[in-house]
């Protein structure tokens, strides 16, 4: 059987019936700041009709609660502390310093290079930011991980949404483009599937820039949302929001037409929405975290935990509004599950949800757990186990751990060595805010959740890639 005239592959006897993927993934969206999930103005009709047909997910997270490794660890199944990617990836030329040469390295599996390898055809427009050096043979680049074909910034689009210069498309740059960037990659992701020249089944990661500074929009849909704004900012900030909905309507009516026997959908954000002035250009970070704690950069449940929609057009698979905890790492066995490809033999933290998909049904096996050193609150090791999250502070001689950005060998022993500190334990099924520490009303299951918390910490630390300092 020829998977790339069927969209079928012969997989241990079986026909697995490949479907379509495509990921939708938002920079900086909070979990309030679509109408579906709460908002009070912002007007979202496509993403919420995507919801309504599909699955609504209220406990979604993304894989860290800053970009860089946020899309690591989607792309890859693993905690991105595994591939060394700790923090916001910033763009270099050249450095003294190679500690912050960080990018993902080459020999890392991922979601399009393990579906291309079943037949599928694999294309990303939008953000790449998981390497230092963009296009550059310095760092592999995203056809060294399985995309086919590309057009993306290293990280923000420049000098704004609107009218971005900064594009590289399949490493050629590609100059001033008019317009608004969630369109042009709508645009770009649209032409891509119309001149694809074979029957494969299709890969797509649609990495919009929005709602990320610095914000531009449409001037019609800001003056929309001037009379119920605080001032024009926020206007912006709303419009920038429904600009990128009136985006995914082109290519989910597009879909609808053109594949709509076998697709399947997801969308999200890579993390928390970012807080207003926290550097001079976020001035129109007007993003809502909803009733959760904290912001961008946050172990509290508002840095990652974020909007969750699938959708499968074309397929009688479930839907409605779930509770199941699904984490972005789940993105890659799951694909893999679906399209027939096997598994990469490394540790993966994600575990397939197709359970969800056929029947509604999904149990985690493996927590999530998260290390980000350089947040901003204090509490920067936090678990999810069950309707559990626990969370502590990382203390080397009596000292709360200074901010890292990354781990390489002259600070390694300062965090291996350093313990965790200073637990609290919330229940989030009867808890969304994390208002109430019940690590003294609840001994039994502090207990119980405190040692696999401790465990599962070790083993993360374990598996985490130590840069060098003269590494390239």
């Amino acid at each position: 059987m020829d998977a790339s005239k069927t969209g079928a592959m012969e997989v241990q006897n079986e026909t697995v019936k490949q479907p379509n993927i495509v990921v939708l993934l938002c920079d900086d969206l909070g979990y309030g700041d679509l109408s579906s999930f709460g908002h009070p103005i912002i007007k979202t009709p496509n993403l919420d009709q995507l919801a309504e047909k599909g699955i609504k997910l209220t406990n979604f997270y993304s894989t860290a609660p800053v970009c860089s490794p946020s899309r690591a660890g989607l792309l890859t199944g693993r905690s991105p502390n595994r591939a060394g990617i700790y923090d916001f990836i910033p763009g270099l030329k050249k450095s003294d310093d190679n500690r912050d040469l960080v990018h993902l390295q080459a020999h890392e599996e991922t979601i399009p290079a393990l579906l291309k390898s079943v037949g599928y055809s694999t294309c990303l427009v939008g953000k790449w930011h998981c390497s230092s050096r963009f296009n550059s043979d310095k760092q592999p680049q995203p056809n060294d991980f399985g995309f086919d074909y590309w057009m993306a910034t290293h990280n923000n689009a420049a000098p704004s949404h609107q009218n971005p210069n900064n594009f590289v498309r399949n490493g050629q740059e590609v100059g001033e483009i008019e317009g608004f960037s969630s369109q042009i990659i709508i645009t770009e992701a649209l032409e891509w599937l119309d001149k694809k020249q074979d029957d494969n089944p299709f890969f797509l990661q649609v990495a919009f820039h929005e709602p990320h500074e610095p914000i531009a929009s449409p001037e019609d849909l800001v003056q929309k949302y001037l009379p119920f704004s605080k001032n024009r900012e926020e206007a912006e900030y709303f419009a920038n929001v429904e600009n990128v909905d009136l985006a995914v309507g082109r290519l989910i009516e597009y879909l609808e037409k053109k594949h709509k026997d076998n697709t399947l959908v997801l969308f999200s954000s890579d993390n928390g929405p970012e807080t207003l002035m926290r550097y001079q250009r976020a001035k129109k970070s007007y993003g809502t975290p909803g009733e959760l704690k904290g912001m961008k950069l946050w172990t509290n449940e508002a840095g990652f935990r974020v909007p969750g929609i699938v959708s499968w057009i074309g397929e009688n698979s479930f839907s409605g509004t779930t509770n199941a905890v699904v984490s972005a790492l789940d993105f890659l066995p799951t694909f893999c599950e679906l399209a027939g490809a096997e598994l990469p033999k490394r540790e993966l933290d994600g575990e397939s949800f197709k359970s969800l998909l056929d029947n509604g049904e999904f149990e985690r096996t493996k927590p999530l757990i998260w290390a980000f050193y350089d947040a901003i609150n204090e509490q920067r090791v936090a678990m999810r186990s069950g309707d559990w999250k626990i969370m502590a502070r990382i203390e080397s001689e009596g000292k709360t751990l200074p901010r890292i950005h990354n781990l390489y060998d002259g600070n390694e022993a300062l965090v291996k060595n350093a313990k965790l500190v200073d637990y609290a334990l919330f229940n989030l099924k009867n808890d969304i805010v994390e208002s109430e520490d019940l690590s003294l009303k609840e001994p039994e299951v502090f207990d119980s959740i405190k040692k696999e918390f401790q465990i599962q910490y070790k083993g993360l630390l374990d598996g985490s890639h130590i840069w060098l300092r003269n590494d390239e």
